[in-house]
């Protein structure tokens, strides 16, 4: 509200109405420091006409490069981070915003410091920049298995690492949900409770990384692929331009 106001004042004076707008275009880039850190910053505009445009994604790679100097902790320590030429993060999506007449804003920002940071970035349109990208760390250097799990997180969009990072109010809810459905089938009740198992195992081969099937080779698992490249992943990041 105080930065409308301020544009405002300065004369621009459809600075409040943008504001109304929603951003769900855009793009996704990361940034690393060598190996061992990286940053994945999302960046919101209102259409895919300015998400093409060059000074939409020259902003987009000056914000990153601020990220990965500074290794700010989040989303708001980003904004008041201060870039090359001195301005705030925030005060040049503020500008650009002005200059294009769209609505643009920081989106989603992770930091991965540590071990081994490899990222991928995927168009869904050729024409447009990356609307994919994830960023993973592995405890142990392999290049070859990072491109490898970051496509696979890309593509198959696992939740969490493990079964043990998913929450239990999550993994209720959706034992809550497989035993109703069984129910409203009709199932015998001596089997209800081994369907509703499966199920709630179906759920986690589907948010679960490490019991997802590769999707180079559904016949190998995620799990086998760390194992035969010796590393484990320990974290990563996740952003879909539009989809929470």
């Amino acid at each position: 509200d105080e930065a409308i106001e301020l544009l405002r004042k300065k004369g621009i004076k459809d600075a409040g109405k943008r504001a109304d707008r929603t951003a769900g275009n855009g793009l996704v880039i990361a940034e690393l420091d060598g190996t061992s850190a990286g940053v994945l910053v999302e960046l919101n505009c209102e259409t895919d006409f300015v998400a093409k445009n060059a000074g939409f994604q020259e902003l987009a790679a000056k914000i990153a490069k601020a990220a990965i100097t500074s290794k700010p902790a989040d989303r708001l320590a980003l904004q008041a981070t201060v870039a090359e030429d001195g301005k705030t993060v925030e005060k040049l999506i503020e500008d650009a915003s002005a200059s294009i007449k769209e609505k643009l804003e920081l989106g989603r920002y992770a930091l991965l410091d540590g071990g081994y940071v490899a990222p991928y970035l995927h168009k869904s349109d050729r024409d447009l920049p990356p609307t994919i990208g994830v960023l993973v760390q592995l405890d142990a250097a392999n290049e070859e298995v990072a491109k490898d799990i970051a496509q696979q997180i890309a593509a198959a969009g696992a939740q969490y690492v493990t079964r043990d990072e998913v929450p239990a109010d999550v993994v209720e809810k959706e034992r809550r949900i497989a035993e109703e459905i069984t129910r409203e089938e009709g199932k015998p009740e001596q089997a209800i409770g081994k369907i509703v198992e499966g199920r709630v195992g179906a759920f986690f081969k589907d948010v679960v990384l490490t019991e997802q099937a590769s999707v180079k080779d559904p016949k190998q698992s995620i799990k086998s692929v760390l194992a035969a490249g010796k590393v484990n992943v320990t974290a990563f990041a996740r952003f879909r331009v539009g989809q929470a």
